[in-house]
C-alpha cells in the first residue's frame, strides 16, 4: 500500500528559498528609507555584493528597485511604490484594531475601545470587554471631553491646533472647563491644558484618574498612519483600586504594542 506524504502543518509551509534570501534586500531599503549603493545595501541585507547584484538585477526588471543611472544607488521602484500605496488603501484602521482590541481587554482585565475624531470630536466606535465581572462600561457613539478623558487629551494633544482650539469651543461641561469668566481664567486654563497636552506628547500616552468619574481611570495611546496623522485612540478603563495607570504599567505596555504594531501596518516608519 502505497504511503503519502503528510501535509505540511499551518505555518510551516514550503516556500521558495530564493525569494526570501532577495526579500532581505527590499527589507533593508524600507529600513533605510533612502536609496542605498550596492555595497551598503548588500551589508545591511547580511549577504556579500557579488550576492546582492543578481537579485537587485531581478529586481530592477519587474520595477521592484530601481537603480540611479548618475549615482547607481539602489532604491525601491515603481511597482514596490504601487503595491505600498495599494496596500494602504486597502487598510481600515478600525477593522485592524477592532481585532486588537478584544485581545487587550482579555490581556489587561479591563474595558478597551477604539476612539476615532468624528464631527463633534474623540468617538468611542468600538467597545470590548473582559470576561472578569468588574470592569467599566463604554458606549458606542459616545463623546469624549477633550479636557477630562483619556482619549480627548489624546486627540488634543496630535492634531492640529486650529482643529483642537475649534473642538474645545464646544466642549462644554468638561473637566478643567473655566469656572469663571474673562481673559484671564482663560488664559490659566489654557496655559494648565498646554501643560498637560505636552506631558501627553512626552509620554506617549494619555492617562487619567478620577477626573470625570470618581473611581474610574484610563489610559489612551494613539495610532499613526503613514503620514505620522494619528488616526485612532486605544482606550483602557477601568475601577482605579485595580487598574495599573503607571506609563510602564501592564495596561499601558499592552496598549503599547498593540498601538505600534496597528501604526507598523498602517505605514508609520518609527512606530517603534
Amino acid at each position: 500500500m502505497a504511503s503519502h506524504p503528510a501535509p505540511a502543518a499551518r505555518g510551516a509551509q514550503r516556500g521558495i528559498q530564493s525569494i526570501e534570501v532577495g526579500g532581505a534586500l527590499l527589507k533593508a531599503l524600507a529600513h533605510a528609507g533612502r536609496a542605498l549603493p550596492l555595497k551598503e545595501l548588500a551589508a545591511e541585507a547580511g549577504m556579500a555584493p557579488a550576492k546582492a547584484h543578481p537579485y537587485l538585477v531581478s529586481f530592477s526588471k519587474i520595477g521592484l528597485i530601481a537603480q540611479d543611472a548618475a549615482s547607481g544607488r539602489y532604491g525601491l521602484g515603481p511597482l514596490a511604490m504601487q503595491l505600498g500605496l495599494i496596500s494602504l488603501q486597502q487598510l481600515d484602521p478600525v477593522a485592524l484594531a477592532t481585532e486588537a482590541i478584544e485581545t487587550l481587554a482579555a490581556r489587561t482585565g479591563h474595558t478597551v475601545a477604539i476612539a476615532v475624531w468624528g464631527s463633534r470630536g474623540a468617538t468611542i466606535v468600538r467597545v470590548a470587554r473582559p470576561a472578569s465581572a468588574v470592569y467599566v462600561s463604554m458606549r458606542h457613539g459616545t463623546v469624549m471631553s477633550l479636557r477630562g478623558t483619556a482619549s480627548g487629551l489624546l486627540f488634543a494633544a496630535y492634531l492640529p491646533r486650529a482643529q483642537v482650539l475649534a473642538a474645545l469651543r464646544d466642549d462644554a461641561g468638561g473637566a478643567g472647563a473655566p469656572s469663571g469668566r474673562g481673559a484671564a481664567a482663560g488664559a490659566r486654563i489654557e496655559a494648565d491644558l498646554t501643560a498637560r497636552l505636552e506631558e501627553v506628547r512626552r509620554a506617549g500616552l494619555a492617562r487619567v484618574a478620577d477626573l470625570l468619574l470618581p473611581g474610574v481611570s484610563a489610559l489612551a495611546l494613539p495610532v499613526f498612519d503613514a503620514r505620522g496623522t494619528i488616526v485612532l485612540a486605544l482606550t483602557a478603563i477601568g475601577p482605579s483600586a485595580v487598574f495599573d495607570s503607571r506609563s510602564d504599567g501592564v495596561v499601558a505596555t499592552a496598549l503599547r504594542e498593540a498601538a505600534q504594531a496597528l501604526s507598523t501596518r498602517l505605514g508609520r516608519r518609527d512606530a517603534a
